[in-house]
């Protein structure tokens, strides 16, 4: 019989002889490279150890310096000083936002930069890499402008402190009372209750109603006839009483002045008051003076003049006085009709026979 031919795909047999060398081969490759294995591997780690650490401590201090800045602003809240310093959900939002934005740029410039140290310990070349990010990044760029637009005027806004919860601003696209403060969006609440949503990049100017002080502006007109001095003690006195009332004692910054005649006029005259309050009060500081000018005007004897006149039955509009005269021209046979007709009528008389 003859011997069987070996199945058809079946390999060869490795020899004894032949594994050996060929694991002599992988043993000494081993031994030629573990030392540059383990050296990267280390620096690896080194690189991630590091880079945590940096990362922790860099966000510690800055949750630390915001809680710092927040205990200093509370320190004074209460004082003479404290009434100039924003309240404190304004102070949060403020400080929560800016430790936001400086934990997250920290944590991704470190990141970013241990990445890349990776990366150039496995010898791989960055250059196309960065190339391609910058690319990159400019399309994304270019695609989000609006976004990075929103975000970037979000942050200036933030630091420089433009505005606060808490805070009534003119933001031209909106005006009411600041509810939150975003990095890209402004939530305000308008006078009618309404919520705004304003984007941080179409603000081009913003006005702040809230900051520093504001001016209480009442105008009183009184009669020509009445006695200027006597309406300058009168208003002096109600300053002075509503200066030492509470809580209008805290509300104004400063006396009530009496500027003296804004306008005169044949019947009457505009003698104006101001005053300087804290900021959002002046609405209320001039609703309170004005009653209570209004009532020493009464017990003074002092008359308030102004507003539409009363119309009686005497000096009523007769209705026919709008009624244009009737013209000459309306009849047909006046001589001022004749002179303007083209063609002259037929003259009158009697008809000929057939």
């Amino acid at each position: 019989m003859f011997p069987s031919a070996p199945a058809a795909g079946r390999e060869d047999t490795v020899t004894l002889e032949e594994a050996q060398e060929r694991a002599t081969d992988a043993a000494g490759w081993v031994s030629e490279n573990w030392s540059t294995w383990l050296e990267t591997g280390l620096r690896i780690l080194l690189i991630i150890v590091v880079a945590a650490a940096l990362r922790m401590v860099i966000r510690k201090t800055i949750t630390n310096l915001i809680d710092r800045m927040n205990r200093t602003a509370s320190a004074v809240d209460g004082t003479a000083l404290g009434g100039l310093l924003v309240n404190a959900e304004r102070r949060r939002q403020r400080s929560q936002a800016i430790g936001s934005v400086l934990r997250s740029v920290a944590s991704f410039l470190i990141v970013g930069t241990a990445a890349l140290m990776i990366l150039d310990t496995f010898k791989i070349n960055l250059a196309p890499l960065l190339a391609s990010a910058g690319v990159a990044g400019v399309a994304i760029g270019f695609g989000a402008r609006n976004l990075v637009t929103d975000f970037l005027s979000g942050v200036f806004m933030i630091l420089e402190d433009q505005y606060g919860v808490g805070d009534t601003i003119d933001a031209g696209v909106a005006t009411g009372e600041v509810v939150e403060v975003g990095l890209r969006v402004t939530k305000l609440r308008g006078p009618n209750g309404a919520v705004w949503y304003v984007r941080n990049g179409e603000v081009k100017r913003i006005g702040n109603l809230s900051q520093g002080w504001a001016t209480a502006s009442v105008e009183v007109t009184v009669g020509s006839g009445e006695d200027l001095d006597k309406v300058r003690d009168t208003l002096t006195e109600v300053g002075a009483r509503i200066a030492k009332d509470e809580p209008w004692n805290e509300r104004l910054w400063g006396p009530v002045e009496v500027l003296g005649l804004d306008s005169v006029l044949l019947d009457s005259m505009v003698v104006g008051v101001s005053a300087k309050t804290m900021p959002g009060q002046d609405l209320a500081v001039e609703r309170e003076l004005r009653w209570r000018i209004k009532k020493a005007f009464d017990a003074a004897g002092i008359s308030i003049v102004g507003g539409p006149a009363e119309v009686t039955e005497e000096d009523a509009a007769d209705p026919s006085a709008g009624m244009a005269a009737p013209s000459a021209y309306a009849s047909a046979t006046s001589p001022q009709s004749l002179a303007a007709s083209p063609i002259p009528p037929p003259a009158s008389g009697p008809k000929l026979g057939k």
